[in-house]
């Protein structure tokens, strides 16, 4: 089955999908108020502690991390169409959702639409995606750019500085093109620049940047991570555009990230990322039985501990069509012509 790549294979998988892709109204709705109740009532009573104990404030921001990420699980499947059947219900929920990570609706929408269109495509990277370098581009770039890579894919950029520059800052700068795309930044922006007028005056400075900041540093390094493990990993991949496949990208492009059942429910069963990518009209809450139902699905997954592994990684190989991390310019600058 992993080698379908023809027009009836085609039709195989999308029956195989099909049956999970019906969202579910009373399951969206309930998944709103179980997702949203609990980060609101977490973030006031981190906002009322953080003149009490910054170690009472420290466990409250992390709890709402956790469910700002699963509100983001939520902003992300209606930013495919999948959460209700109402595009009007999607575009509203989608907004208030984006919000609390600071995201643009409309613009991520279109930057993730892209990016499940090119998903291991070597020659359509840099949209939406974790920007990789082939070990021969980065050997020709010039050492201004190398430099900059360098500092990009270091964890402590990637993982812990980078995640709230990128979702408090680089998110407020509109794209160049694209009426809504545009529109959905600036109407962001204005939102926030509200909302964030209202806090303060509220609760004072202080305390509202303490809890915000806090808040987005956890939830935006973890949801970092596990964008960067479902497509960076042993095996990944990835393929030239003339021989690139749709079903090959999804099912060996996208990684089955193992969780416990805790974190599973937190990020919105996100770690079975194949069966998104192959289905993304697939609600979360569908996922894990779309994988327990078909054997199809049953890929070697990635856990906890193996993740880490996916760290090493830097660079693509792809004389030797495999991830590699810096060691890998060594032999390659001792037998340049293997490049």
């Amino acid at each position: 089955m992993t080698g379908i790549t023809n027009r009836e294979g085609k039709v195989a998988w999308q029956k195989i999908v099909a049956p999970y892709a019906r969202p579910d109204l009373s399951r969206s709705i309930w998944q709103i108020v179980n997702t949203l109740v609990p980060y609101f009532v977490l973030f006031y009573l981190a906002l009322r502690s953080v003149d009490i104990s910054f170690w009472l404030t420290l466990p409250l921001t992390v709890l709402a991390a956790g469910f700002m990420i699963r509100a983001f699980i939520i902003f992300h499947d209606c930013g495919h169409g999948s959460f209700f059947k109402s595009p009007r219900a999607n575009e509203v929920v989608g907004f208030v959702t984006g919000l609390l990570a600071f995201t643009p609706y409309h613009r991520w929408r279109h930057q993730h639409a892209i990016h499940h269109a090119t998903s291991g495509d070597l020659d359509r990277r840099g949209v939406g995606d974790v920007y990789t370098m082939t070990v021969r581009e980065y050997l020709e770039a010039p050492w201004w750019k190398k430099a900059g890579y360098r500092i990009m894919r270091n964890p402590v950029a990637m993982f812990l500085v980078g995640p709230v520059l990128m979702f408090v800052i680089v998110e407020r700068i509109p794209p160049a093109r694209g009426k809504r795309e545009i529109a959905s930044v600036w109407w962001t922006n204005l939102a926030l620049v509200l909302i964030v007028t209202a806090m303060i005056l509220t609760f004072g400075w202080k305390a509202y940047l303490t809890v915000q900041l806090l808040v987005l540093f956890f939830g935006t390094s973890v949801g970092v991570w596990l964008f960067y493990v479902q497509h960076n990993f042993e095996g990944v991949y990835w393929e030239r555009h003339p021989q690139w496949d749709y079903f090959k990208a999804s099912m060996q492009g996208s990684s089955f990230y193992r969780l416990p059942a805790l974190l599973q429910w937190f990020t919105g069963s996100i770690g079975f990322h194949h069966i998104h990518h192959l289905g993304a009209k697939i609600p979360n809450y569908n996922l894990a039985r779309a994988y327990r139902e078909n054997t199809i699905f049953h890929v070697q997954p990635l856990t906890l501990r193996s993740s880490l592994r996916c760290l090493k990684w830097r660079l693509y190989d792809e004389a030797n069509r495999r991830l590699a991390g810096w060691d890998v310019l060594r032999q390659y600058r001792q037998t340049p012509t293997g490049v």
